[in-house]
């Protein structure tokens, strides 16, 4: 039975964050998971893929294994009846689809923010837990980096990856810009719902600012910033992290403005204090820009830049395709060279055994330089006889017919008999 690489995708397209959240899967059971597909199932070239949006197993097995995947997870996860949730998977058992998928992911094609620059990292990272656990065979290594490599072309030939197009990240790229001349600027961000909660993981592209977060539940704030290493203050105190901070991130919901201009009057502002309103309805006044040294943005400034570059990228889709196409054909025409590569190497040794047998029957008494002559002279028959069918079987792979030639040129030296012989 022919080994296909298989895909298992749940992603925000087809499951909800209710359900998205249950079978998220973080580093350690990612592990887990990997030693027990290794072990329980002898899977090869397996990948794991777990952000916010999306849990993906990418496998390469003779049968489809995605029941017992999801048994499985939902044994790592403590969930009841884990099959039921079968429904919000995507199952993909065909070779080409799988490795299309997968290319779509980590170019970004498939994200909620259209070119998100995070998961081609998560990727990486997969890749990487994958090969520590030498679930990684050619054929991983090989799509992993012809991945990389379509990535590195994607980035320097189109606008697919320009700008940002998520208003979190956007707001994180804003501030970058703003503190660029700012000695480790101090940010403060306050308020971590669903926006607060992405510009706080988005803060980890800020390696010289010290970010301290302030939430109303003070745990999730403790939680945050012990996985990011960020300060935490509490709610309480948050007028006097604001004081201190050169930026100030809001992101609550309030009906009425958290920071308001009185408030601000009150701060002694050395050189600028940067203010970031990622609220709807709006937390900080606009007339807070009228104190010197502060400076305002809202959500709509910084979502209409996002827009700008969310169409530039919708724009660059068909030339992110058409690379992706090429980066498949080219990663496809090796793939089917491995295939026939045991066939050749099968041949090789066949010949190569008759060869020995041949001279170790008629050069008995030879001597040593008439051995080297016959010896040498054999070896360059053996290369001549082997090159005809060599071609012939890489033709066949251009042509989809490598099957079809590995059992002609099979039966014809009996490769199987020689193979059961050793």
């Amino acid at each position: 039975m022919q080994r296909k690489f298989r895909a298992l995708s749940l992603s925000y397209k087809n499951a909800p964050v209710e359900i998205r959240e249950l079978v998220s899967l973080d580093d350690n059971t990612i592990r887990a998971l990997l030693l027990k597909l290794k072990d329980f199932f002898s899977v090869t070239d397996t990948l794991i893929l777990s952000t916010c949006n999306r849990t993906e197993i990418y496998y390469t097995h003779e049968l489809d294994l995605s029941t017992e995947l999801i048994k499985l997870v939902g044994l790592e996860k403590g969930l009841n009846d884990a099959v039921s949730y079968l429904e919000y998977f995507r199952v993909i058992n065909e070779d080409k689809e799988a490795i299309g998928h997968l290319f779509k992911v980590a170019m970004g094609l498939e994200a909620q923010v259209i070119g998100d620059m995070q998961i081609s990292n998560q990727v990486k990272r997969a890749y990487q837990a994958s090969a520590d656990l030498e679930l990684a065979g050619p054929f991983l290594h090989r799509l992993m980096h012809t991945i990389f490599f379509t990535n590195k072309k994607v980035v320097q030939e189109t606008a697919f990856r320009d700008g940002a197009a998520s208003v979190s990240y956007a707001a994180v790229e804003l501030i970058e810009e703003l503190t660029a001349n700012t000695h480790k600027p101090r940010i403060l961000l306050i308020g971590l719902g669903e926006i607060g909660e992405d510009v706080a993981k988005n803060m980890v592209y800020l390696p010289d600012a010290e970010v301290t977060l302030a939430n109303r539940t003070f745990s999730k704030a403790q939680e945050m910033a012990a996985e990011f290493g960020f300060k935490v203050t509490p709610f309480e105190s948050v007028y006097e992290a604001m004081q201190e901070a050169d930026v100030i991130v809001s992101s609550i919901m309030k009906s009425t403005p958290f920071i308001t201009k009185k408030l601000v009057s009150g701060f002694s502002i050395q050189s600028y204090k940067l203010f970031v309103d990622l609220s709807v309805p709006r937390s900080i006044e606009t007339s807070v820009e009228d104190i010197p040294g502060a400076l305002l943005y809202n959500v709509d400034n910084i979502k209409s830049k996002a827009s700008e570059t969310l169409e530039k990228r919708i724009a660059a889709i068909p030339e992110v395709e058409s690379i992706i196409e090429d980066s498949i054909r080219e990663f496809y025409n090796w793939k089917k060279e491995m295939m026939v590569s045991p066939t050749i190497n099968k041949l090789k040794n066949a010949l190569e055994q008759i060869r020995k047998e041949e001279l170790e029957r008629y050069l008995k008494n030879a001597d040593e330089k008439e051995y080297a002559v016959v010896d040498k002279i054999t070896k360059s028959m053996m290369q001549k006889i082997i090159k005809i069918p060599v071609v012939q079987l890489r033709a066949a792979c251009k042509r989809d017919q490598a099957s079809q030639m590995i059992d002609i040129i099979t039966d014809l030296f009996d490769l199987e008999k020689e193979n059961v012989s050793k």
